[in-house]
């Protein structure tokens, strides 16, 4: 069986990254068994981390949980005996047996089942620096840190990224510049040469830069290789996110295939897969 890992092209491999945990567009979202399923294959996947009220993090994207759970109100006020107590929905809504993860927790799912060689788990931090105290980074570097390798923690406000590794040296980074002040400059001015030459400057020390798919081919519709400068740094490109495999999405990724992208952020890496092996 082939699994939906990457894609070879003209001798440069394209990682497909599971987005949020899934394999497959049906998949709901950060659910043990996917994670562990991805890691054991030698998956890139993601996940997306918010803050709790006992200063760790809850593997959610949304401030508020209602949407992904079966609880109310805000993550930041909810306590880790809770948001354990609260269980996750799928896409339509409906209640699933699996419960919401800790990050301790997921940390400890992999110590168990350590990952194949060459998986990497994408932390996606989405708050900024100031909701960071000196409790949420040791207990973030406490949970990461025994299986740092496996990881690469990456998020908008790069001030937060630095806080949060500087705990954890082994820990790959990533920042994704498409965010706040940069990114409305970008828009007004179309600079996409200065636009990624100060995002280079921003984050020297990141392994991975993460930029909007779409942000990339209007690079190239304007004239301008956007991976270029960013393989030249001696970083790797991550495009986000295709989200449905339809003929026009697939137009986009041969485009970015040809770019030579990295990574593609996807939340159907099992259709895309079929369809571009074929």
């Amino acid at each position: 069986m082939t699994h939906p890992l990457h894609i070879d092209r003209d001798g440069h491999r394209t990682w497909l990254k599971w987005h949020r945990a899934r394999r497959k567009a049906t998949d709901p979202v950060f659910t043990g068994a996917r994670i562990l399923e991805g890691m054991r294959l030698g998956a890139s996947v993601e996940v997306d981390l918010v803050i709790h009220a006992d200063h760790g993090c809850a593997v959610l994207h949304n401030f508020e949980l209602e949407k992904e759970t079966t609880g109310a109100g805000l993550v930041r006020e909810t306590s880790a005996q809770a948001l354990r107590a609260l269980h996750l929905r799928d896409n339509t809504g409906v209640v699933l047996p699996d419960r919401v993860m800790l990050l301790e927790d997921l940390c400890a799912l992999l110590v168990e089942q350590p990952p194949r060689d060459g998986a990497l788990l994408q932390l996606d931090f989405k708050e900024e620096l100031a909701a960071l105290d000196k409790r949420t980074i040791a207990n973030f570097a406490s949970s990461v840190g025994p299986i740092a390798d496996a990881f690469i923690l990456s998020g908008g406000d790069i001030g937060a990224i630095r806080a949060l590794s500087a705990a954890v040296p082994a820990l790959k980074t990533g920042y994704d510049p498409c965010y706040g002040e940069s990114l409305a400059r970008l828009q007004a001015t179309g600079d996409f040469a200065g636009f990624i030459a100060e995002a280079l400057v921003d984050a020297p020390q990141a392994d991975m830069i993460y930029l909007a798919f779409d942000l990339v081919l209007a690079a190239q519709d304007a004239g301008f290789d956007i991976v270029a400068p960013i393989h030249a740094a001696g970083k790797r490109i991550d495009a986000w996110t295709i989200r449905q495999v339809t003929p026009t999405s697939i137009e986009q990724v041969e485009r970015l295939l040809a770019l030579k992208v990295d990574q593609i952020t996807t939340d159907d890496p099992e259709g895309l897969h079929a369809v571009l092996a074929s």
